[in-house]
């Protein structure tokens, strides 16, 4: 098994494959690629803009051959007013969820981003045996192009983005809950949404675990076959 230095030293200081399909994909889409990151032997990410989304997804499939469409999903940014809504140190205590951090206060990232919404997929060339995660910033309509028409893969995702997150997919034909019920009102995967469940009552996996109960040392056996169980320990006398 290789040590952990040895594994380290495994790790490509330039990786030919994505170097490549990064300037292949500058190429076709050119000033719509506004970040990159590149971590060499493990995988690629790129931010275009936002009208650009679905370009990026056509281009991609048809020119590229990325035909294999893996997930959809939408980020939100914001540090919960609520902490983690646990009885810890490093929770902090509620606050104003009408008020929106500043530009600055936000980590958005590899690749980058300049809102608190963003979109992020990642679609996958099965010949090439490589992969990119594409993000996109969302404004404050939280509208962006549909992918449905491309990957339809993408069409249950985007239902998902839209009930948990409030996402409008232009183009996407069948936006409608998922989970939660008609008329429910909130995106429950936002960041600001109050999850009341947690804060009345303890969320599984912090309440205080009961101990487990005493288990009885076996019986050890002397030479002579008799037995020196300790009766203290819950034992038979």
């Amino acid at each position: 098994m290789p040590s952990a230095e040895e594994e380290v030293a495994e790790v490509p200081k330039v990786d030919h494959i994505r170097q490549e399909l990064l300037e292949e994909v500058k190429n076709q889409l050119g000033s719509a690629v506004i970040g990159e990151h590149l971590s060499p032997g493990k995988d690629l990410w790129v931010r275009v803009q936002t009208q650009k989304w679905a370009e990026f997804a056509r281009v991609m499939k048809e020119k590229l051959g990325f035909e294999f469409f893996d997930f959809l999903s939408c980020i939100d940014w914001k540090d919960s007013p609520y902490g983690r809504s646990l009885s810890s140190a490093v929770d902090i205590e509620l606050g104003n969820t009408e008020q929106e951090p500043p530009a600055e206060a936000l980590s958005t990232g590899v690749a980058g981003g300049d809102t608190r919404f963003q979109m992020i997929a990642r679609v996958y060339s099965i010949k090439h045996n490589v992969g990119i995660t594409v993000k996109a910033d969302l404004g404050e309509s939280m509208a962006i192009e549909s992918w449905a028409g491309i990957f339809h893969g993408a069409a249950w995702h985007e239902r998902e983005a839209y009930e948990m997150f409030g996402v409008s997919f232009q183009g996407h034909d069948n936006l409608r809950n998922i989970y939660l019920p008609t008329g429910f009102e909130g995106n429950p995967l936002r960041k600001d949404y109050p999850l009341m469940a947690r804060l009345v009552k303890p969320w599984p996996g912090i309440v205080d675990v009961e101990p487990m109960p005493e288990v009885a040392e076996p019986a050890k056996t002397t030479p002579s076959g008799a037995s020196t169980q300790n009766p203290d320990a819950g034992g038979a006398p």
